[in-house]
Formats: C-alpha cells, sequence, structure tokens
C-alpha cells in the first residue's frame, strides 16, 4: 500500500506539473473575467480553497499558501489549476442542488465518488455529530436544515458544497452525502469534483479531530 501510494502521489505531482505549464500560456485577464474570486495581488493572483488562500505566482505558476506555512498538496494545486483549465465563459450558479453521478459527465467517476467520499464520510463521524458541526462552523459552514448536520461550503467561491450527515442508531447505519450545484462540472471536470469532497472531509475531519478514514479519494 505504501508503494501504492508513493506511485499516486508521484502521478499527481506530474499532472501538477504539467498543468503548471498549461496555466503560463493562459489569458490570465480572462481567467479573472471568468472567475471573479480571483484576485490579483503584486505577483500573485489569489483564491480561497476550503477557506484557505492560495496563491498562484503570475510568472511561474507556483502555488503557495498565502497565510500559512503548511505545503499545499498535489490534489490542492490541481484543483485550482483544473478550475483555471475548465472553467467555461457561460458558467453560472445555477441554485439548483444534485448528487455526484447527477452532474455532467460524472458517471466515469462515480464508483470512485461513492467508494472514496460517501461511504469514509459516513463512516467516520458516525457518533461525532457534535465534532462534525463544530469543524463545519469552524470553516464558515452554513447551517442548512436538513439532515443531523448540514452544512454548506465554498470549495471555491465559484463551487459550493452540502455535506449532510445522519446519524446512525440501532436499526439504519449511518449516512452522509455530499451535494453540488449543477453548475459545477461547467467550472471544473468532473474526476476534480471528487477530489474537490474530497478535501473538504479531509478538512474537516481534522478540525473536528476525527481519524481520517485511510479510503478516502484520493489518498492522503
Amino acid at each position: 500500500m505504501e508503494g501504492f501510494q508513493m506511485e499516486e502521489t508521484n502521478n499527481y505531482e506530474k499532472w501538477c506539473e504539467q498543468w503548471r505549464e498549461k496555466f503560463l500560456k493562459m489569458d490570465q485577464e480572462e481567467l479573472k473575467k471568468r472567475l471573479p474570486e480571483l484576485k490579483e495581488e503584486e505577483e500573485w493572483l489569489t483564491l480561497c480553497h476550503f477557506g484557505r488562500r492560495l496563491g498562484v505566482h503570475k510568472e511561474n505558476g507556483k502555488i503557495l499558501a498565502m497565510e500559512d506555512h503548511d505545503p499545499v498538496t498535489c490534489y490542492e494545486r490541481l484543483n485550482v489549476y483544473t478550475l483555471f483549465g475548465y472553467v467555461s465563459p457561460l458558467a453560472h450558479y445555477k441554485d439548483d442542488w444534485v448528487r455526484f453521478d447527477r452532474l455532467k459527465d460524472t458517471s466515469p467517476f462515480a464508483k470512485a465518488f461513492q467508494e472514496g467520499v460517501i461511504e469514509p464520510f459516513s463512516r467516520m463521524f458516525s457518533g461525532h455529530i457534535k465534532e462534525l458541526s463544530q469543524a463545519c462552523e469552524k470553516l464558515g459552514g452554513k447551517k442548512l436544515p436538513w439532515s443531523d448536520a448540514g452544512y454548506e461550503l465554498e470549495a471555491f467561491a465559484c463551487i459550493p458544497v452540502r455535506f449532510l450527515f445522519w446519524d446512525g442508531d440501532d436499526e439504519f447505519p449511518a449516512q452522509g452525502n455530499v451535494l453540488f450545484d449543477a453548475s459545477a462540472t461547467d467550472f471544473i471536470h468532473g474526476e476534480s469534483v471528487v477530489t474537490i469532497a474530497a478535501i473538504g472531509l479531509d478538512r474537516i475531519a481534522k478540525l473536528a479531530g476525527v481519524p481520517l478514514d485511510r479510503s478516502i479519494f484520493p489518498i492522503f
């Protein structure tokens, strides 16, 4: 498993480097028009990913955290690059919330989403509704009236995500679900939506003090 994890990480690093080079050829003014959340701060283009402010260097394309010293994972970097690469000029929020498999062109990734996001989410927070709620509130989540613990978080300002959780009892196991606005795949590639949800769960679990389920996708 350790060798597989290293190989998987190396593949993501290779893709990040390829996307970094693609970014250098992008029209940055056009990107700012398509993504109003993207701010120009001296030599950086900045945006927030689950509340963490990241900067993309305008000249070399490297991505760093702007307010902490923790490394930006290859998964976070790839989400930023693919957001830049796939955002449609017509992309806009639709206020139509759907399951992952209802998003456009996500069927090839539905199994990975179920096994690497929904099932770990359901297991990790069984019996931990209080911790889940507190973590989502620390991330600036908006409380929702549905489920035992439901919150809307911003993966990016243009891609809100709803995490819904029902705790288990003697008859039914705990159940989590993750919903997206139908516009999500107008902003980013379907596979990146899987990674977005996994990063969100990773961030929530760490703030909640709940051990991370090692089957979460991608492998952290």
